[in-house]
């Protein structure tokens, strides 16, 4: 009878040990928030059967301290100067750039300060200052603030109108659109919730309002094998193909621009 009860346990611990695989992915809040990974992670399930992302969505530098606190196994990101920090500090294993789109200044159509059609993002901050005009800022340390801060210091000016509201992309446009205030935002994640704004684009086309995005993989990760399977797959054609025509059937353009050749 124990040499049954053994073979039992023997034959049965495959079935009880068999867990799926999850990666746990720190991300921004504009890959969620414009609808990026609702193609994306499925189509990389559905090619890598038995794996799961688990997406942790937080601003740029909330995941980038997620994946110093080992919480993560593979991040996705936009602020580069935060992610060569981590880089050089040795919590990162692997850095490639995946695909770009870019910030724009957005308000209130009736645009009381007067910027609409400024190439120079700096001359339109300087402006906003000038004319005390509500800014709705992220306040989180997400790239998008990083940016926007990097940017108002460019312009060599401050204002006591801009508010701090600690909040992901989405529920600042929000916020912003409630207040008719304007506020420096990701082209694609405005796009996404463009039908739900009283917002308008205003300013674009400056060469610094460049948005990349990296994957980085986790020294130490948990499950290091997956992140980096997730990382390879996002650099591949397949996923490109997906980035360069997300948002297109929606938008008449394509919400991302990926870093890698989409051809086979």
């Amino acid at each position: 009878m124990c040499a049954a009860v053994v073979v039992l346990l023997i034959g049965s611990f495959p079935l009880a040990c068999a867990q799926p695989r999850e990666v746990i992915l720190a991300s921004t809040t504009s890959t969620l928030d414009s609808g990026l990974f609702d193609v994306l992670l499925p189509a990389f399930e559905e090619q890598h059967d038995g794996v799961k992302v688990k997406v942790i969505a937080v601003g740029s530098g909330e995941a980038i301290a997620l994946g110093r606190h080992g919480d993560a196994d593979v991040l996705l990101v936009h602020s580069p100067p935060d992610e060569l920090a981590f880089m050089a500090a040795g919590f990162g294993e692997r850095r490639l750039p995946v695909m770009a789109n870019d910030f724009v200044l957005a308000g209130p159509p009736e645009d009381p300060a007067q910027i609409r059609g400024e190439r120079d993002v700096t001359a339109a901050l300087r402006r906003l200052a000038a004319a005390g005009a509500a800014f709705v800022s992220r306040g989180d340390s997400s790239g998008t603030h990083r940016r926007e801060l990097v940017l108002w210091n460019e312009a060599g000016v401050t204002t006591d109108t801009r508010s701090d509201v600690g909040q992901g992309m989405g529920e600042a446009l929000m916020i912003a659109s409630e207040r008719g205030a304007y506020l420096l935002t990701d082209r694609g994640t405005f796009l996404a919730l463009s039908p739900n704004l009283q917002l308008e684009i205003l300013v674009q086309g400056d060469p610094r309002l460049i948005n990349p995005y990296s994957v980085i993989t986790v020294r130490g990760a948990r499950n290091s094998r997956d992140a980096n399977l997730f990382a390879d797959w996002l650099v591949s054609p397949a996923a490109a193909a997906l980035i360069r025509d997300f948002g297109s059937d929606r938008f008449g353009q394509p919400l991302f621009f990926p870093a890698v050749d989409s051809s086979d």
